[in-house]
């Protein structure tokens, strides 16, 4: 093996636990970090041998995962009754307090996503972030911002009243006058 070889297979770990994070699926992260080995030995001689090649190759599943999704999107949707199991019922505190982590996580925009993983769950630098998703430093830094406030609302609501998108800003119930509720309120009466 190339010592080009032996560094991307350092990086492994990395980039399989981001996969998993990003797709939800270990299945689906392994053919996704394998796509990215892949591409990464093909594209070796783009490469800067002075540059940080974890940034590089968070780069390239970035990107293949982006091609993924938008390929998926073009295809429409499809599921297999196999791959369709009963979630088991969760016994201890911890774990569904993490499976509500989970859940709010993906029910976090993509771009929200993406950041919040590589910085929270890699411990990637902003500047890194940035530069692996094309966007500037205070971009991430919104993001980031903004994905830490919705998952505080989300995991602070009560347990079954869980949403289907992010939750919005409550701007016209702060507006309602006292005694006034749902549709008199939104019209000012």
């Amino acid at each position: 093996m190339t010592s080009f070889g032996k560094l991307v297979e350092e990086q492994l770990p990395r980039l399989r636990r981001y996969a998993l994070a990003l797709l939800r699926d270990p299945d689906k992260a392994d053919d996704l970090v394998q796509d990215t080995v892949l591409r990464a030995l093909e594209k070796k001689h783009l490469y800067q041998p002075d540059t940080n090649l974890r940034a590089w190759l968070f780069t390239l599943l970035h990107n293949q995962h982006v091609n993924r999704v938008r390929q998926l999107v073009r295809q429409g949707p499809t599921a297999n009754i196999d791959d369709i199991q009963a979630p088991a019922p969760a016994t201890q505190l911890r774990r569904l307090e993490l499976n509500d982590l989970d859940r709010a996580v993906a029910r976090l925009p993509q771009d929200q996503r993406t950041v919040l993983l590589l910085i929270g769950l890699e411990g990637m630098k902003y500047d890194e972030v940035a530069d692996i998703l094309g966007v500037p430093v205070g971009t991430v830094r919104s993001r980031l911002s903004r994905a830490r406030a919705d998952l505080r609302v989300m995991l602070s609501e009560e347990p079954g009243t869980a949403q289907s998108t992010p939750p919005r800003s409550d701007r016209a119930a702060r507006e309602r006058r006292p005694g006034q509720t749902g549709q008199a309120a939104s019209i000012g009466l």
